[in-house]
């Protein structure tokens, strides 16, 4: 399906058109248009690839898919919703809608001592087409809920007044269009080792490069519904990885490691005689198959049979090896009779590299055939529904190969092409798995996060080791939006364990933590509610052996009964219950990651939601003024001292005359003690970048305070860094020993001055990048940076707070306003 129906909003009476168009061989002619499931009538609705509805009504709002067909088989688009507005009906109400921001500490605003103040928002919701657009195939021209106007407010704060603007009333407005990107680094499942300059195709198209240390960026393609990837090495050391990668329609960047399978060592194979390759003896494991290649079955591309030496690779991917799930290929789906597409669950995978032993020169081979133990398949009804799959490497589905009527063999095939064969079961238990992320360990509703990766691996127990998982199955990967992600999964109903998966969750490449399974488990940290807690039986990955990651945790995938009350309410949804998993709200059971941040506060003058491009309103007090191209700047501080200190950096208009004085924000950032080096401990203290963001003509300058909160004194600035001050003074004399300021500067000057400036879509994403140069993701790096001279920007010393004498900042904080 190339082409997909876009959402539409109307107004009744209007009318709308919906397109589709898909490719295959032989052409799709065949189109078939449902409205909420149901088949529309051809005769009435004359209607081949494009739909139009005239004079619409209100009964006629919904879901709208297509499907292509030939004698082939046949494929699904995506549904498109279509709202119709009665006559008068607005679809961007004036009146904001409530957000709450977090003021800093030293701020509360009600008795109660709350320091969170509503700033209002504005849905980002589509407005009516006009008659323009009516007809169109393509999305309407671009008309969404957005911010009219601001106000702005001043906050009591400790004596002061902390300026903040709040959104005074919507309107429709032209759409921002997102910029969509997933980014990542391809490496080696077993050693690690870089993809270097490998080439990256989508579809059959060459659309880049991987870096030196694997890295890419791709920029995802209008309307892609399933962004598929194919890694290749160009020396021939990997097997070909094709991967279907989320991404975030909502715009902004998505951060994926991506593992690539090393081939196996070819071995040497007599062309004229038949022979049998095991498949998944690794490891002193009984094999799960066999490769059969009977006498005379190489061939040149020309068709002449090849009965020299055959250099033979045979690449297997075990599901028993859990270590093996990130270097599986595609998302293991598959489209059937209907065309939808539906999951497939595993019992391996393998490669093949045929070529002749002299030239090197690749083969194809005539009929082999695929052999499989039956005693390796767990599940007897899975016997008699076992296919050989090929993955096509262009869609990341796979397509049935011919079955032969022996239980122990899977089928048979010709093999022209580098491509991956899979060992498969079609799957009808299917259930949707709730996960939240949020910012913190407090599980606040407004604190959690978007963006996140959650991957799920379904997991399959041996018969009587419930508790013991050998074998995964088919996984998937969502992006947390609004209100979390669904996760597809396996599931029974008839017994809790048949089927159990692995969960974990990333953002940016950093591992988010599991809510813990032991000493005790807590029904409300995890935020599933008991019985059907115990029923899921939860553990996080540590729960038996303390050394182990905290970032994942096991549960059984118990379909719910829905004769019972406790199982009705989440995290597992039966498989037609998508939409209920998705808009359920946050009071409802669900699965919980975190984020270890200690003490972590950004504020913003100008508040705005990173994922909801209907925020960022451009306004000249903006952190990030423009959703397409944001600057995320950090600042490198190391603290010697005998504690973790928070390090605050207050940034202000320093040099142009609109913005001079004025507050931009505040970013608060607790040090992070270094492992090896005693009483220091440092920290990546973001602040807002300078240049042209607000106006085009001339630079603004932003004056940067970094002060660190506790008994602290400056020691030290980094001799390159002191160079540039010496170029750029501040506008205040820098001579407070217990700050240090800067005008921070337009070019970005790399790791020797202590300053990191990352240019990015996203700006969490570009944070993450950030600190990840800074502290190299590990102890020791932070350490190796830390003793290098140039490493840090600023050096603070701290001394222990006397007994019962409070800090000189905490006086500051707290000085009557007439002082």
């Amino acid at each position: 399906m190339v082409l997909h129906p876009k959402a539409k909003v109307r107004v009744a009476g209007q009318e709308v058109t919906f397109c589709c168009k898909a490719s295959g061989t032989p052409v799709p002619k065949k189109y078939y248009w449902y409205h909420n499931g149901t088949m529309l009538e051809r005769k009435v609705h004359r209607y081949g690839s494009r739909l139009t509805l005239r004079g619409l009504a209100p009964e006629q709002a919904g879901t709208y898919h297509c499907k292509a067909s030939t004698e082939a088989g046949a494929i699904k688009s995506a549904p498109a919703q279509l709202t119709v507005l009665a006559q008068g009906q607005q679809s961007c109400k004036p009146e904001p809608e409530p957000s709450l921001v977090e003021l800093p500490s030293e701020c509360p605003q009600d008795a109660t001592g709350s320091r969170y103040y509503n700033v209002g928002r504005c849905p980002p919701a589509p407005c009516a087409g006009g008659l323009a657009d009516q007809s169109r195939c393509g999305a309407d021209a671009g008309r969404c809920c957005g911010v009219r106007r601001m106000e702005m407010r001043e906050i009591p704060c400790a004596g002061s007044l902390l300026p903040i603007k709040v959104v005074a009333e919507c309107g429709c407005g032209p759409c921002a269009q997102p910029r969509i990107l997933v980014q990542g680094r391809v490496t080696a499942a077993d050693t690690g080792e870089p993809l270097r300059f490998g080439q990256i195709f989508l579809g059959g198209r060459k659309v880049g490069f991987t870096g030196y240390k694997g890295s890419f960026t791709i920029e995802v393609p209008p309307d892609t519904q399933r962004l598929v990837v194919r890694f290749v090495d160009r020396q021939q050391r990997f097997v070909d990885a094709v991967k279907v990668l989320p991404f975030n329609r909502r715009g902004g960047a998505v951060y994926q490691e991506v593992k690539m399978l090393r081939k196996k060592e070819p071995v040497d194979l007599d062309g004229s005689r038949s022979n049998a390759i095991p498949l998944g003896e690794a490891g002193g494991r009984e094999p799960i198959g066999e490769l059969v290649l009977p006498s005379g079955t190489f061939l040149r591309p020309s068709g002449e049979v090849f009965k020299g030496t055959v250099k033979a690779s045979v690449t297997f991917l075990d599901p028993r090896d859990m270590a093996m799930a990130s270097a599986a290929s595609s998302d293991l789906s598959f489209a059937n009779a209907e065309g939808e597409i539906v999951p497939l669950r595993t019992y391996g995978m393998f490669a093949v590299d045929f070529r002749e032993g002299e030239s090197g020169a690749a083969l194809q081979t005539g009929p082999v055939e695929v052999r499989m133990d039956a005693g390796q398949v767990w599940m007897p009804e899975h016997l008699q529904k076992m296919k050989l799959w090929s993955l096509n490497p262009e869609t990341g589905l796979g397509s049935r190969g011919k079955r032969e009527e022996r239980t122990f063999l899977v089928g048979n095939l010709e093999i022209r092409e580098r491509r991956l064969f899979n060992l498969d079961v079609p799957e009808d238990r299917r259930c949707f798995v709730k996960v939240r992320a949020y910012s913190n360990e407090k599980f606040n509703p407004y604190e959690q996060l978007e963006g996140v990766v959650i991957s799920l691996i379904n997991l399959e127990p041996q018969p009587g080791y419930p508790a013991n998982p050998r074998a995964w199955g088919r996984f998937d990967s969502v992006v947390t939006g609004p209100n979390g992600a669904c996760l597809p999964a396996f599931c029974d109903s008839q017994r809790p364990d048949a089927y159990s998966a692995y969960v974990t969750a990333t953002l940016g490449g950093e591992e988010l933590e599991a809510v813990a399974s032991s000493p005790k488990l807590n029904p409300n940290a995890v935020g599933v509610s008991q019985p059907y807690l115990g029923k899921l039986g939860y553990r996080r990955l540590d729960h038996d052996d303390p050394n182990l990651k905290k970032t994942a945790f096991q549960i059984n995938v118990a379909k719910p009964d829905p004769n019972n009350v406790d199982e009705t309410n989440g995290p597992i949804y039966p498989y037609r219950s998508l939409e209920e998993c998705e808009e359920a709200p946050v009071s409802a059971n669900h699965l919980r990651f975190y984020r270890v941040e200690v003490d972590k506060y950004e504020y913003n003058v100008v508040p705005f939601k990173e994922s909801d491009l209907t925020s960022w309103t451009g306004d000249y007090l903006s952190w990030w003024p423009n959703p397409q191209e944001f600057r995320a700047c950090f600042i490198k501080v190391q603290i010697e001292g005998p504690q973790e200190y928070m390090v605050r950096s207050r940034n202000v208009g320093g040099s142009h005359p609109r913005t001079r004085g004025q507050l931009y924000g505040l970013r608060d950032t607790r040090s992070v003690r270094d492992m090896l080096l005693e009483n220091t401990s440092g920290a990546c203290v973001e602040f807002k970048c300078s240049g042209m963001l607000f106006d085009q003509n001339l630079v603004d300058r932003t004056l940067v305070s970094i002060i660190p909160q506790g008994s602290c004194h400056r020691t030290a600035i980094n001799s390159l860094l002191r160079e540039y001050l010496n170029r750029h003074p501040p506008v205040a004399e820098n001579n407070h020993t217990a700050a240090f300021t800067m005008l921070a500067p337009v070019d970005p000057l790399g790791h020797n001055y202590g300053i990191y400036t990352v240019t990015d879509q996203n700006p969490r994403l570009a944070k993450e990048i950030a600190i990840g140069r800074c502290f190299d993701g590990t102890s020791d790096g932070f350490s190796r940076e830390m003793k290098a001279d140039t490493g840090t920007a600023v050096t603070f010393t701290c001394q222990e707070r006397p007994a019962g004498r409070e800090s000189f900042f905490q006086r500051l904080l707290t000085a009557p306003a007439e002082a």
